[in-house]
């Protein structure tokens, strides 16, 4: 990625580990990432790949497990539990994949744009809020009376208020048809246009047409990113591997390649 912002979130070889049982599973094996404000980055890769983990290990919810996480060039790991809480109030925008676990099941959604505000320590008219996201017509009723879509937008809403350094969310397109996507996107844009860094995952194909960079997982790995108008960069990682697209790899039926390195590239022939 070239800009000239230095990285909000900063991290190097990052691991992480969960329970199974067969044993401790890594989530993430070992993954390199800078996410930078003012751009929007989209997470992709099937399901299980390890987006959803990144996402949690970049809003601060969850510890990495190995390697290292910086947040404004500190580590994370040098901060104590209130830092990271009072962090993730002030600075993340967090959007879950279901929308009402970012919600307060207690407040109607003007209260839910009053009470970020608060927080965040930051001034926000609930009903200007609400109409970015064609909600203001609902700003009396509560999550529970309101359609998968509506709840959607309205977390997306609030997660937004006051342009946070960092705003983070999981699949928050998934349940939107065209009209309530583009509206969400566009606040999503206009965040970013304010300074904010957007991290998404995704598999919608809209989403991803509106990102600055896109990072494709696969089993853990960070296997590629993409900036806008550049070509498709493949990641290396410390142990010299990479991942080859799946539509590349029709090209080695065995799975075998013989490397030859030639001047300034590399090149890959099927080992006979």
């Amino acid at each position: 990625m070239t800009t000239d912002r230095p990285p909000l979130l900063e991290g190097r070889d990052l691991i992480q580990l969960y329970a199974a049982p067969t044993g401790p599973t890594q989530a993430l094996r070992g993954v390199d990432v800078a996410v930078r404000g003012g751009r929007i980055s989209a997470v992709t890769g099937p399901s299980g790949s390890g987006k959803s983990t990144l996402l949690a290990v970049l809003a601060l919810r969850e510890r990495p497990a190995g390697g290292e996480l910086r947040h404004r060039g500190k580590l994370v790991s040098g901060l104590s539990r209130r830092q990271l809480q009072g962090l993730r109030r002030r600075e993340i925008g967090w959007v879950a994949q279901r929308p009402t676990h970012s919600l307060f099941p207690q407040l109607d959604a003007a209260g839910q744009i009053e009470e970020m505000a608060r927080l965040r320590g930051v001034r926000c008219d609930p009903l200007e809020a609400l109409d970015e996201v064609s909600l203001a017509p609902l700003a009396k009723k509560r999550p529970d009376v309101m359609s998968g879509g509506e709840q959607q937008r309205l977390a997306v809403a609030a997660a937004s208020v006051g342009a946070p350094a960092l705003l983070v969310a999981d699949e928050p397109t998934a349940e939107l048809d065209d009209e309530s996507a583009a509206l969400v996107l566009r606040l999503l844009r206009a965040r970013a246009e304010r300074g904010s860094a957007i991290v998404l995952a995704t598999h919608d194909a809209r989403a991803i047409a509106v990102a600055d960079t896109v990072y494709r997982f696969r089993h853990g790995v960070l296997s590629g990113s993409q900036d806008a108008g550049r070509d498709h960069a493949l990641t290396i990682d410390g142990q010299g591997r990479l991942q080859l697209p799946p539509e590349a790899l029709p090209l080695f039926p065995g799975r075998r390649v013989v490397v030859t390195v030639v001047d300034d590239h590399v090149e890959l022939r099927r080992a006979e």
